[in-house]
């Protein structure tokens, strides 16, 4: 802009300027005019054509179908999670009394905070960056707090997808390697590995031949070569998948998301023939009434429905934002959302149908196992055979015989019991067994594989599924990092993409080390719990408190053409607020009452135990969480005390389609008056500032149709009969 431009003076100058609407517009360089509402020709608008010109000009990229969008949606909020985490929860929580607080959490949280991060991402057509600059850029650090949240994410995140690669490669062959303990020669004999032998096969495959783990965080152990090579294979993938953004990453989502439903499905009509499906089945489905009055289980729930739809990310926004205008972001929001919902009952009917079928086999070994000791105890006179009730067969023992046996025995040798080393052999203890996260996929699930007919091809459908969920997940997550960086400093896409990727896959080497499943662990539990819920507390905030919730109601009226339920004014205003302040505070009273720690896998026990972290470890879960919230609070301070710009000025938003008057630098004074003071609908300007500023509390907005100035320079333009704004 030339210096000694009438806008420029006023910037320099206290004094008043007034400026003529031809050298205000002369000035909105960013702006395409053609593009504007101020329709003075009277000319037919071509929309189609229109269209192709407005995504020339601005060369933002577009979704190629309605379909492809939804998909991409879909593909990022269901992940790994509605596989592994959400049967657990069901499991742990009640059972079905789970689902209750689950949906009405979901309809009171999750859907008016996903429909609010599509509507502002689609209004303002930026990633979360510019979109949060835009709204308040005194809180333009929630842009930037996500940024570094998907990146903290992606890093573990990505591993996971590398096992999955790794179990899909190895499941090209039969028997399954995890299916029966190695053998290992002890000089000339030959031996059950003794690790093996002490735990279980698909345990043993799972923490030694896999991870090859060292026995605390502390013991690096060097890299494992192997998964290092699949976490290489798994970010060429997602860089290969991202490099053209959403050109590519859109074609891609057909199949990442459409494929793990035609597995799923696969799985339950297979798991529905297989023998105890429907025991699982039934166990998880029985509600436990007392559960629903637990605040943990609601916690809990809340936890659930905000990662399991991506809010605060950035993902969604990214997506949204590179739709039309006029989309309808409502029916998306409860479209997705509740395929979501649905996508994890699914799963966990199909889980507890695997579980069903896993419990009654694990059941049979251990009636077998008993009645081999009651037998044992029989011979050697230590039980009567008087004890044995008359109708059991030992060479077709039953489940039911045996518990009659067990209670007899129980009762008779109450005093001497415990000696005896019999276990109850309950199916509904084997159910009870609460399995989540890697020990579902990669131990619990991949056992039951292994007594499936043709086990080998179940077992490459499931890890391809894994691979399938993961990708559109990371997709949606790397969306959240790549678009709002490419929309605020102009760098290349390709070569941002493949930088990241590479940058990503060097800091990730620490999660394929011997103790890399440890640091999984630590970035799973508090990279992203805490700073994400204050993200998204502020994104509430900042919308419904600052930016105005009945101003952004009347702009998804004018952008959807209906005006949205009153429903979403007192869930944003109210509701949302206030769950998500609650579901904060839970959150930092959990991680103060429970010890921060891991479980490690100890070889020479073959088992499991819970350790504390080190001095060292605690200073990176902490610097985690500091690192990640970081920008909240110095993009305030920088900005309330003008130490950086406000970065609105970068942003420009889109104009409602119309046509302008060609050559509008040759209006005379009073068709200026005549121009903006025109009574006609169709003359009438729709004047958007292509940026907004910040201008204080108590400011007008500049979106206020008043006489008061507006927009970055005061430019106090009058209108007659034009919506609020047009973002």
């Amino acid at each position: 802009m030339p210096k000694n431009s009438k806008v420029t003076q006023r910037e320099h100058s206290s004094e008043h300027v007034t400026e003529s609407v031809a050298d205000l517009l002369a000035h909105e360089e960013p702006v395409d005019y053609k593009r504007s509402v101020l329709n003075v020709t009277g000319e037919a608008w071509d929309k189609q054509k229109d269209g192709e010109e407005e995504l020339d000009a601005e060369n933002r990229p577009a979704w190629n179908s309605k379909l492809q969008y939804i998909l991409a949606q879909i593909g990022y909020s269901v992940g790994l999670g509605n596989v592994w985490r959400f049967p657990y929860l069901c499991q742990k929580n009640g059972g079905g009394a789970y689902l209750v607080p689950y949906l009405v959490l979901l309809i009171i949280i999750g859907l008016p905070l996903f429909f609010l991060e599509l509507a502002v991402g689609q209004r303002i057509r930026r990633g979360s960056i510019g979109v949060w600059n835009y709204i308040c850029p005194r809180l333009g650090g929630i842009g930037y707090a996500s940024c570094l949240v998907c990146f903290f994410v992606g890093l573990y995140y990505n591993v996971i997808i590398g096992w999955s690669i790794f179990y899909f490669f190895k499941s090209f062959q039969y028997p399954l390697p995890w299916s029966e303990c190695p053998i290992v020669k002890n000089g000339s004999v030959a031996v059950v590995e003794t690790e093996c032998e002490r735990s279980s096969a698909t345990t043993y495959f799972w923490y030694r031949e896999a991870l090859d783990i060292s026995n605390s965080i502390s013991e690096s152990g060097g890299l494992n070569w192997k998964m290092t090579l699949c976490l290489l294979v798994a970010w060429s993938l997602v860089g290969l998948a991202m490099i053209k953004g959403i050109q590519s990453s859109g074609k891609v989502m057909y199949f990442s998301s459409l494929f793990p439903y035609v597995v799923l499905v696969c799985f339950l009509v297979r798991g529905l023939l297989l023998r105890g499906a429907v025991d699982g089945i039934m166990h998880m489905f029985t509600p436990k009434l007392d559960k629903m009055l637990d605040p943990q289980v609601w916690r809990e729930a809340a936890t659930q429905v905000f990662f399991a739809l991506g809010l605060g990310f950035g993902g969604v926004i990214a997506f949204s934002s590179y739709n039309k205008q006029d989309n309808n972001c409502h029916f998306d929001a409860t479209l997705v959302s509740f395929i979501n919902f649905f996508t994890s009952v699914l799963a966990t009917l199909v889980v507890f149908a695997v579980l069903g079928f896993k419990a009654n086999i694990m059941n049979e070994k251990c009636v077998v196992e008993n009645a081999e000791k009651i037998l044992g105890y029989l011979n050697t006179n230590v039980l009567s055979h008087d004890l044995i009730p008359p109708h059991v067969n030992f060479s077709h023992l039953t489940a039911k015989d045996y518990n009659e046996m067990y209670r007899v025995i129980m009762t008779v040798k109450e005093g001497h019991f415990k000696e005896l080393g019999l276990d109850a052999c309950l199916l509904e203890d084997e159910l009870d067994k609460s399995v989540q996260g890697t020990g579902l996929a990669f131990i619990a699930f991949t056992e039951a594989m292994t007594h499936f007919p043709a086990s080998p091809f179940w077992s490459v459908m499931f890890f391809l599924m894994l691979i399938n969920l993961g990708l559109g997940s990371m997709i949606g997550t790397m969306s959240g990092i790549t678009t709002p960086i490419i929309d605020t400093f102009k760098v290349r896409k390709e070569v941002f993409t493949v930088g990241c990727c590479i940058f990503a896959f060097v800091v990730g080497l620490i999660f394929v080390q011997r103790s890399g499943n440890y640091f999984v662990t630590m970035f799973d539990d508090y990279s992203a719990t805490l700073p994400l819920t204050v993200v998204v507390i502020l994104e509430n905030i900042a919308v419904a408190w600052i930016y105005g919730t009945k101003k952004f109601m009347q702009e998804l009226t004018e952008m959807l053409g209906f005006r949205p339920y009153q429903f979403y004014y007192y869930t944003w205003k109210y509701v949302s607020p206030i769950c998500m302040a609650v579901l904060m505070t839970a959150s930092i009273i959990q991680l103060g009452v429970s010890p921060p720690g891991y479980s490690a896998w100890i070889r020479e026990e073959a088992a499991e135990k819970f350790l504390f972290y080190p001095t060292w470890a605690m200073a990176i879960l902490i610097s985690l969480i500091i690192l990640a919230s970081l920008p909240l609070p110095l993009v305030f301070i920088l900005r309330q005390f003008h130490l950086v710009s406000d970065g609105s000025n970068t942003l420009s938003v889109t104009y409602k389609k119309g046509r302008m008057m060609k050559d509008i630098s040759n209006l005379e004074d009073n068709d200026e008056t005549r121009f903006i003071l025109s009574k006609v609908p169709s003359e009438t300007p729709s004047p958007m500032p292509t940026h907004r500023s910040y201008l204080g509390p108590g400011s007008n907005s500049p979106m206020e149709m008043s006489s008061a100035p507006n927009g970055r320079y005061g430019s106090g333009y009058l209108t007659a009969g034009t919506p609020e704004s047009e973002l």
